[in-house]
């Protein structure tokens, strides 16, 4: 079922339900508000997905941005608690990514978008790839350490994204790799990403969705490098 594209902004609903769930996160409180979830978050997750797809298109023609409930761009609420000490049932924030059609999970490079009362975070990356897709990544940094430095300095990036690429790093130099080895230090991430962060109160813009669009498009050197490490087209 499609939705609408008009997008204005997300609710202050939106952002209350969550609030709400938040002192209340077990499944009796969820159930009797089953219907306000659907009203109040994935209607406008929906909405903001299809709104955004021709723009995401602009930047990319391989990144998928799928409204639907179930297998879409959006992520489920249900926390899988099976190997966890935390056992509340559900996430306490809204999420969507826009995945590139050859990946099969979030693993694989795309952009990202998440909305908490207390922050929204939108940018691209990878996060945490398997061992092969990320020894290639390193390996393509090894390789074009050029091309990897006009990542880092690329100006309109930085205007989007002013801590640069992040992802948290090894204590140690992978097997493999020098310790003198140039961007030994990014070379040591696991995940590699460009994050913005903002307020609930600016995602209830009319503006935001272009905020985001704009921030996707910046980060395009490093959703590029990442392309083409792994083999996949940008």
């Amino acid at each position: 079922m499609l939705v609408s594209t008009s997008f204005s902004g997300f609710e202050p609903s939106f952002f209350s339900f969550f609030t709400e769930l938040k002192a209340n996160n077990n499944k009796s409180w969820f159930s009797e508000h089953k219907v306000e979830y659907e009203r109040c978050v994935v209607e406008p997750i929906q909405a903001f997905i299809e709104a955004m797809s021709p723009r995401l298109y602009g930047i990319s023609p391989y990144f998928i941005a799928s409204p639907k409930k179930v297998g879409g761009s959006m992520f489920r609420i249900y926390r899988d608690v099976r190997f966890s000490k935390d056992k509340r049932p559900y996430k306490e924030h809204g999420a969507c990514q826009f995945r590139h059609e050859a990946g099969k999970d979030a693993h694989a490079p795309g952009f990202y978008l998440h909305l908490a009362p207390d922050e929204v975070l939108f940018g691209g990356g990878v996060w945490l790839p398997g061992s092969p897709q990320l020894l290639k990544i390193r390996e393509r940094i090894v390789a074009k350490p050029d091309e990897w430095t006009a990542v880092l300095e690329n100006t309109h990036l930085h205007k989007h994204f002013p801590d640069g690429v992040s992802g948290e790093p090894l204590t140690r130099p992978p097997r493999g790799f020098k310790a003198d080895q140039p961007h030994l230090e990014d070379i040591k991430r696991k995940s590699f990403y460009l994050m913005a962060r903002t307020s609930a109160k600016e995602a209830q813009s009319i503006e935001f969705i272009n905020e985001v669009a704009e921030a996707y498009g910046a980060s395009s050197p490093l959703m590029r490098f990442l392309c083409g490490a792994v083999d996949v087209s940008f």
